[in-house]
């Protein structure tokens, strides 16, 4: 009798354990929401495995809900706490269940007790946090783990010799972020949003998880292809090597293997891809890899990742304007500003499908391209970008801004670059390195921006130089509608609301030539708007129909700038972001303006291979 009871019962405390989770978080409201809103649940939130280039099964999702407090800045870490935060949703947005500013003279903290599985005992434990903005420090049973500075980039740590007996472990986050009163890169962030700039985005926002390794096991890996060669170099940081160690590392379509080598250690692999599938917007191919480190024979640790055979270059056409390539070949790259935020979440997308859902519609609108406006996305919208075939490009968030527009005589569009502390300047460096080494093997990614607009620009041939030393498989917009360097390999104007294009006589022999934002032709769609007044778009329409007809214009002259030079164009923007109304769609998604049927047939004729001959 009692096992026929059994199922029942645990099915039963299950259902109240989720009862319970449930009555201890709401939605703030008073803001529109998006549809996945309504699947937010706060036993499984984004519960997703959150690193698609590096996978292992002995993981634990730690999202959920959290105790919090906000406190002034002088106080020590709280022994109470003032309710509950939903993990990994910032504390300012509404999923979070808070709704609460922070500011620079307080601190959030945060604080859960975790199991660990038994799966775990006896490994080496890190703990792995997406992105927490800004300055963190993490606690392990009152110990302190390590401190990390930066709001876009995925960190780590080391927790094994701070757990104690026993499967149940105490972890404590301190976070502090002075936003716009600080000179760390912070995007879009401000106190007083209006504008273009919006709501504050403080503490945990991307998905917090542990995961079990062997003390020797490969911490990252870098896919470097050569489509020309027809090769694979694989490079594996792998910690704790022994002498002796080998590393095993085999590329694979589908169940079929296609290239494997065994090398010593740390080594570079070069894997020969014969007959390479070529990965592009139109058929996304990836290939799968398996890494595993050996010992006598013996594997201690085994991964995998995948990656994709593409190449993003520069090339002259027959008048000697000089085209972006992928692939060697000329392919007219047109996307729209996207800049990833969302009304209930912030920064964070309530749901994965919700993540994926902006990069199909996209791709449905007859988009090839998205440019990521200075924001850092979870990996795995990059992986979604990768694997429905969306080439991105990828902005580095702002920070430290107050430019001023001074052209200097003689220097064609060309303003000062600021002077910025060593402070400023060091916290940008460590950013910028670490966005570029997190996202590197994402092949989508085809162009890095260092800077936009000239918000916050400093020594641009310097850090353009980096960046091309950096990674030289991709191109580099120096400086998106910013102040003009002659470094980098593109040359980009932003110009509203119509399509124009740098002048290919004076800059078409060196850089390519892009549009980087034009068009933000705003729609306020009412029920559906962050504030029923004081909307604002760069030119407002009354009705769908005469927002078309402008836009359809605007494809018809773009056509003819391709002829000319122009290798790409971004429109602003993908969505309404807060008072803005110049979305494709709406904030909350709920309605696409235009039906995406019709955007696609007045963009497809940009892709025409016969608008452009490549020598």
């Amino acid at each position: 009798m009692k096992n026929i009871y059994l199922f029942p019962l645990v099915s039963l405390i299950l259902s109240t354990s989720v009862q319970a989770q449930r009555a201890d978080w709401k939605p703030v409201s008073g803001k529109i929401q998006t549809a996945w809103a309504e699947k937010v649940d706060p036993s499984s939130t984004l519960p997703e495995y959150p690193r698609p280039q590096l996978v292992r099964p002995n993981w634990k999702n730690l999202n959920g809900l959290w105790d919090y407090a906000i406190l002034p800045k002088d106080k020590v870490q709280p022994k109470t706490f003032e309710g509950k935060i939903l993990v990994p949703f910032a504390v300012e947005s509404s999923l979070s269940g808070v709704g609460r500013r922070v500011g620079k003279d307080s601190i959030l903290w945060y604080n859960t007790t975790i199991t660990l599985p038994s799966t775990m005992k006896n490994k080496k434990v890190l703990l792995h946090f997406g992105g927490v903005d800004w300055e963190t420090t993490v606690y392990v049973n009152g110990k302190k783990a390590g401190m990390h500075q930066g709001g876009n980039d995925p960190f780590s740590f080391d927790i094994t010799g701070l757990l104690k007996g026993g499967s149940r472990q105490q972890i404590s986050i301190r976070v502090w972020d002075p936003t716009d009163e600080g000179p760390q890169p912070r995007g879009k962030q401000v106190r007083k949003p209006e504008g273009i700039w919006y709501t504050p985005v403080t503490g945990i926002w991307q998905t917090v998880w542990v995961e079990a390794v062997a003390e020797t096991y490969v911490q990252s890996t870098k896919q470097l292809p050569d489509i020309d060669n027809q090769t694979l170099t694989f490079l594996s940081d792998v910690k704790n090597l022994k002498a002796g160690d080998k590393v095993s590392v085999s590329a694979w379509d589908g169940n079929t293997e296609v290239a494997t080598q065994l090398v010593n250690g740390n080594e570079a692999a070069v894997l020969k891809i014969p007959n390479a599938k070529l990965w592009s917007p139109e058929s996304p191919f990836l290939y799968h890899l398996k890494i595993a480190v050996m010992r006598k024979g013996k594997a201690l640790d085994e991964v995998t990742s995948y990656f994709a055979m593409r190449k993003s270059s520069l090339g002259p056409d027959k008048n000697g304007i000089q085209r972006m390539l992928l692939n060697n070949k000329f392919v007219f790259q047109y996307g729209p500003l996207d800049q990833g935020w969302w009304p209930d979440g912030l920064y964070t997308a309530p749901t994965d499908e919700a993540l994926k859902f902006d990069i199909v519609e996209t791709k449905a609108m007859g988009f090839n391209m998205i440019r990521k406006h200075i924001k850092v996305e979870p990996a795995r919208w990059y992986h979604y970008c990768d694997s429905i075939g969306m080439l991105v490009w990828q902005d580095m968030p702002s920070g430290d801004l107050g430019n001023h527009w001074e052209p200097r005589p003689g220097v064609l569009g060309r303003a000062t670059d600021k002077d910025r502390t060593l402070e400023s300047e060091g916290y940008y460096r460590k950013e910028w390195n670490a966005i570029m080494e997190a996202l590197y093997n994402y092949p989508s990614i085809v162009v890095w921006t260092p800077f936009n607009e000239a918000w916050g620009q400093f020594k641009t041939a310097e850090i353009t130089e980096w960046t091309m030393k950096k990674d030289p498989s991709r191109l580099i917009n120096s400086a998106s509608g910013g102040n003009f360097y002659p470094v980098g390999h593109i040359v980009d104007l932003h110009n509203y609301p119509d399509p124009a294009m740098p002048r290919p006589e004076i800059f078409g022999a060196k850089h390519a030539l892009v549009l980087g934002e034009f068009g933000g032709l705003g729609l306020p769609v009412d029920n559906h708007v962050w504030q029923q007044k004081d909307n604002w778009g760069y030119q407002s329409f009354k009705t769908a129909d005469d927002l078309f007809k402008t836009y359809s214009s605007f494809m018809d002259k773009m056509e003819g700038l391709i002829k000319v030079g122009l290798s790409a164009a971004v429109y602003t923007q993908t969505t309404d972001v807060e008072v803005e109304t110049n979305g494709l769609m709406t904030y909350d998604r709920k309605v696409i303006k235009v039906p995406t049927a019709k955007l696609k047939a007045v963009s497809d004729k940009l892709y025409n291979p016969a608008l452009v001959e490549i020598k």
